[in-house]
């Protein structure tokens, strides 16, 4: 049937099909009331691509919204056999999700290999893909869609979905949407006419009246009212809705069918998506001969697709059909559909179809209930999460006795709280506790409640309950692991008294060590302890902690410090050389989690030590990830980094776009860790752009008792800048109050950057020969250069102490030695500073010694990320699978990449030092 009224969107999609032969990708929801014409619109695409596209649909149904990765099976069917052609974990990863493997899949890993499998196609040929009825799509099927939607700007893919609400949330919302509706009255009038050609003009007026311009409603109604199935009503002549209108409609056809007819047409609904083999082999069960299934066939109701699977011509339709029927006809059918499915790929669908029947019936039991709870952990294996917590939930709801029911219920909110569904977590871990005691919560959950409040709520509530919970596990290992995290919670939340309670209650819990890792332990106490017990205890920790890092790796990355505690400490290299090795191992997996928590620990890091251009490489790689996989801990990790780098480098709007987003989204969930670091970022700015008031407004409320920004680490890596910034603005007092902090702190840690700073905050505050000894002291400490930026700094004050001495020469070594480590950094603030003072001292600066920002500033920062792993020997492939890109964007980021650095191939790549500001090396 020819389209009505839908010229501007047919327009939009033919210009959507154009752009992906030209190359261009793109992303659309075609949203709108049920029957108001999306699937015609996509019927209307495939045809317009059918000559020259690859097309790829699936649809969603009622019923395989409970499967795992149903979508995905029907979407991809037809190409299975390209998947063998990817990057061995890409397959691997979709071959699980498929259930064509045993393999556990990441359900990241499983969006990059659908990315990489369409990019591949595009090469060939442009690709169509339509999902109908996005609204039904199983839930991990959508999440797979919706992120490599997300990503096709560069790839010839054009992806159609069709859903029921404009996508402003879920898994959508960041996808161009086009809302399709009503039919203008004349539009309407020529499709009712062209539905009933032989109609009296008074069935048309009021059909086109009744049916409020939905296009489905007026070829129902159009019929129904030639018919006479709606008698008059007194609204009849008024814009009514159409749900209610449209259902009649659909009743009063149903209605007119004969008992066995109906039966059709509820197996179909009970399980619109099965072959007519066995829809044929139910009805045989249920007793149903050829006339029933013909006037079934015959309704209008049903239709056959090309691979022989029975559906309603609108799933209102089936909706109707199945809400209508009695619970004991939906039992019946549902037992039927049971007990023909057969073979490993049914045993999903299966157990679903027992326990509809089972729930019809209102009994529990124990068989499906088992049968469910395997089905759980077949998708939960594959990436399914959020299939495996409704499948639980439900087996659950089914299950006889109340321990097993706590049992699925617990192992459930794990599989929601995996899937991203906190709200759904925290209920059904609810309800577990209202079938069992907490303790016994507490240990089938493995401390859940406390791991939700951790990353999604109040970290002192989280510290309280993860401790709580450490008491109740049995197994010590996952004592120890809660323990260490209500240590980081009351670390990050700033409280100090919390984190020493929580720590001795874990001594008390874990006084035996015969559980893994169990030499951690004294190390742990060293790290969160706030005072030091004795003064041997910085050299245990120092000498102790290469080798414990180097052995955690895996499910043990919570053991390790947080990376600001271990700058703090001056650990960063041993942490540091930990990371790398788990990064490099990672990125040759498909732990893709796994692999964005390393690249948000090593940020830091990566700025103490000097490698800036690592630093921001890996914090937007990190951070990319973590906004897909909605992690916001790690994501503000990351932002951290940056905001750090950005107030280093002078850009002031970043600076404090980030401290807003912090204070916003931090300040109410009690994370000070992140406050505190918008917070110093906000003063460096200050400080190093000569606002010293402002500076010091800011930094002092790192140590301010109460205040939403005060945190212990962070107060102690900003002391230095406190009192610079103290001195600047006549305030002595607060300066030495840093001295003495830094003091403290050098003297418990042994830490080289502590002891540095010491004796430069010492020589701010002196004067004459004693300034002169602490500034030559600080630059001595051995490993002080190992952080470049402080240690630079401390020349340029150096520098401007000797000039204000009228010690010119002198002046002149510190400040060239500072210049060029700022330039290195593109440490722009600090670097107008210091040739200031070059000038000041008499130096005339040749004009090719001039300020050069950071040469990585010729790249956008994914071409730099590509550049740095296709400079490690990553194939495109490689880097599109840590990248979440597909192979051909990498190509085309390349492609960009060789003329900016004027190389010309990727062999030039390994000649970059990728260190800090790019360059050839020899």
């Amino acid at each position: 049937m020819d389209l009505y009224g839908r010229r501007q969107e047919q327009a939009a999609l033919d210009r959507i099909l154009d752009g992906a032969r030209q190359g261009r990708g793109a992303t659309m929801m075609l949203w709108g009331d049920p029957g108001i014409g999306k699937t015609a619109l996509l019927d209307y695409v495939a045809e317009s691509a059918a000559a020259d596209f690859t097309i790829l649909r699936c649809l969603g149904t009622r019923l395989e919204s409970e499967l795992a990765f149903a979508a995905l099976h029907e979407l991809l069917w037809p190409v299975t056999e390209r998947i063998s052609t990817l990057p061995q974990p890409q397959a691997k990863a979709l071959n699980g999700a498929l259930g064509t493997s045993d393999d556990v899949s990441d359900r990241f890993l499983i969006g990059v290999a659908v990315l990489t499998l369409v990019g591949e196609l595009a090469k060939e040929r442009p690709v169509l893909i339509v999902a109908d009825d996005a609204q039904w799509l199983d839930e991990p099927s959508a999440q797979c869609l919706a992120f490599a939607g997300r990503r096709l700007r560069n790839e010839a893919v054009v992806m159609l979905l069709t859903g029921h609400d404009d996508p402003v949330d879920g898994p959508w919302e960041k996808v161009a949407a086009m809302e399709v509706g009503e039919l203008g009255d004349e539009d309407a009038r020529l499709l009712a006419r062209a539905v009933a050609p032989r109609a009296d003009e008074s069935v048309i007026r009021r059909a086109v009246r009744a049916a409020a311009g939905n296009p489905l409603a007026l070829q129902e109604l159009t019929t129904s009212v030639a018919a006479g199935d709606i008698s008059a009503h007194p609204l009849a002549d008024e814009r009514i809705a159409v749900g209610p209108r449209l259902r009649s409609a659909f009743r009063a056809r149903i209605e007119r069918m004969s008992a066995p007819a109906r039966t059709a047409l509820l197996l179909a609904a009970a399980d619109d998506r099965s072959d007519r083999n066995t829809m044929s082999q139910a009805g045989l069960v249920l007793g149903l001969d050829v006339g029933a299934w013909d006037e079934a066939m015959h309704s209008g109701l049903l239709a056959t697709r090309s691979d022989g699977r029975v559906h309603f011509r609108h799933p209102l339709m089936g909706a109707v059909v199945y809400e209508e029927a009695p619970a004991a006809d939906r039992q019946t059918v549902h037992r039927a559909l049971a007990s023909v499915l057969t073979g490993e790929n049914a045993e999903e669908l299966r157990a679903w179809h027992l326990a509809a029947a089972v729930e019809a019936a209102g009994r529990p039991d124990e068989e499906v209930a088992r049968l469910l709870e395997e089905s759980a952990q077949r998708s939960w294996a594959r990436g399914g999460c959020a299939t495996a917590a409704r499948a639980l939930r439900r087996a659950a709801k089914l299950s006889p006795s109340t321990d097993d029911a706590a049992r699925r219920l617990a192992n459930g909110a794990r599989a929601a709280w995996e899937a991203g569904h906190v709200d759904v977590a925290r209920r059904m871990l609810d309800q577990t506790e209202e079938a069992s005691s907490a303790s016994t919560v507490a240990d089938l959950s493995q401390g859940l409640r406390g791991l939700i409040e951790f990353a999604n709520g109040d970290l002192e509530t989280a510290c309280r309950q993860l401790t709580r919970d450490m008491e109740r596990v049995a197994d010590p290992g996952q004592a120890f692991r809660l323990g260490s995290m209500a240590l980081r919670a009351a670390w990050a939340a700033g409280r100090g008294a919390l984190q020493r309670e929580a720590l001795q209650r874990l001594e008390r819990r874990l006084p035996q060590g015969n559980f893994p890792n169990a030499d951690l332990l004294p190390l742990l106490r060293q790290w969160w302890t706030q005072e030091p017990d004795g003064a041997d205890d910085r050299y245990q920790a120092v000498a102790t902690v290469a080798d414990i890092l180097t052995r955690l790796s895996g499910s043990s990355w919570l053991l390790m410090p947080p990376a600001p505690l271990a700058v703090a400490w001056g650990i960063e290299s041993a942490l540091q050389e930990a990371l790398r090795r788990e990064i490099d191992t990672l990125r040759h997996t498909d732990q893709v989690t796994a692999l964005t928590q390393a690249l948000a620990q090593t940020v830091a890091p990566d700025i103490a030590q000097g490698s800036w251009t690592s630093a921001t490489a890996n914090a937007l790689e990190g951070l990319q990830v973590a906004e897909g996989t909605g992690d916001d801990h790690l994501a503000a990790q990351c932002r951290a980094g940056l905001g750090w780098l950005a107030a280093a480098r002078g850009d002031e709007q970043t600076v404090a776009d980030f401290a807003a987003r912090f204070i916003e989204e931090w300040v109410p969930r009690g994370v000070l860790v992140f406050t505190a670091g918008a917070e110093w970022n906000l003063g460096m700015t200050a400080l190093f752009a000569g606002r010293a008031e402002e500076a010091l407004d800011r930094l002092v409320r790192l140590t301010e008792h109460g205040h939403h920004s005060a945190h212990a680490t962070i107060a102690v890596l900003a002391a230095a800048d406190t009192a610079e910034a103290a001195l600047q603005a006549g305030q002595r007092a607060t300066a030495e109050e840093q001295a003495r902090l830094l003091r403290r702190w050098a003297e418990r840690t042994g830490a080289a950057w502590a002891i540095s700073a010491t004796h430069l905050v010492h020589a701010l505050l002196a004067s004459g020969a004693d300034a002169e000894k602490q500034f030559r002291l600080a630059l001595d400490v051995p490993g002080a250069a190992s952080r470049p930026f402080n240690y630079a700094r401390t020349r340029l004050l150096f520098g401007e102490w000797l000039r204000r001495a009228r010690r010119r020469t002198d002046a002149r070594t510190q400040l060239a030695e500072a210049a060029e480590i700022f330039r290195r950094l593109d440490a722009a603030p600090l670097l107008a500073r210091t040739r200031a003072e070059q000038e000041l001292t008499g130096q005339h600066l040749r004009r090719d010694s001039a300020p050069a920002r950071d040469t990585t500033a010729i790249l956008t920062p994914q071409e730099l990320r590509v550049a740095r792993l296709a400079a490690q020997g990553l194939t495109n492939r490689e880097i599109g699978a840590q990248l979440l890109i597909s192979p051909r964007t990498v190509g085309h980021h390349l492609a960009n990449v060789f003329p900016k650095l004027g190389i010309l191939s990727r062999a030039d790549l390994a000649r970059i030092d990728f260190g800090d500001a790019l360059h050839l090396m020899g």
